[in-house]
């Protein structure tokens, strides 16, 4: 949600970013089910940042581009951030690295102290379990506040969402709505650890 009235902005404003950029990934249906399955007073902006450039520190050396400038201060005013993401030769997507490593540069880290929590969806029977260790380690590291349970993989996924983008399995709805409930405590929690 970007409007500026604060009265229709939701109290808790959740970025989703979504580790595949492929039109009808079965990981933007992990997203859009995740914000169906938030409670009440959460909302979900799903965050579209096909258009950061491959890292170079050249580039860099110039200032960030403004679409990085722009997921990173949409990080920055958001409570938390939600990835959904595929499993690449059991690690992260490169495109989702190469975001991570521009929005990782400079003092004014937008992932510092950010509650995050971490789907994964994959066509096979593990889930993309691979990816969300590779990753807890990444944002470890770059001191943001990863949710460390429950942890939801969605398995066998292809069979789990119709051509709509619906999730047709109950099962995985239950387990996402569980993770939301466990998602808005730790933003409360985080806040509350940290000085204010």
């Amino acid at each position: 949600m970007n409007t500026t009235d604060t009265s229709t902005r939701p109290s808790i404003d959740v970025v989703g970013l979504c580790g595949s950029l492929r039109r009808g990934s079965i990981n933007a249906m992990a997203l859009r089910l995740a914000g169906e399955c938030m409670p009440a007073g959460m909302a979900l902006d799903v965050v579209d940042w096909r258009d950061i450039p491959p890292f170079d520190a050249d580039v860099l050396a110039q200032g960030n581009p403004a679409p990085v400038d722009a997921l990173r201060e949409r990080i920055r005013r958001a409570d938390a951030v939600l990835i959904a993401t595929p499993e690449y030769n059991f690690s992260i997507p490169g495109m989702l690295k190469n975001a991570l490593d521009w929005i990782s540069r400079g003092t004014d880290q937008p992932l510092r102290h950010k509650p995050v929590a971490i789907i994964s969806a994959a066509p096979g029977p593990v889930g993309g379990a691979r990816v969300q260790y590779e990753l807890r380690k990444v944002l470890l590291f770059m001191d943001a506040m990863v949710l460390s349970k429950p942890e939801v993989f969605i398995a066998n996924a292809a069979g789990k969402f119709g051509p709509d983008g619906d999730c047709t399995d109950e099962t995985t709805r239950r387990f996402v709505t569980d993770q939301m409930t466990a998602l808005q405590r730790w933003i409360d929690q985080v806040g509350r650890m940290l000085p204010g």
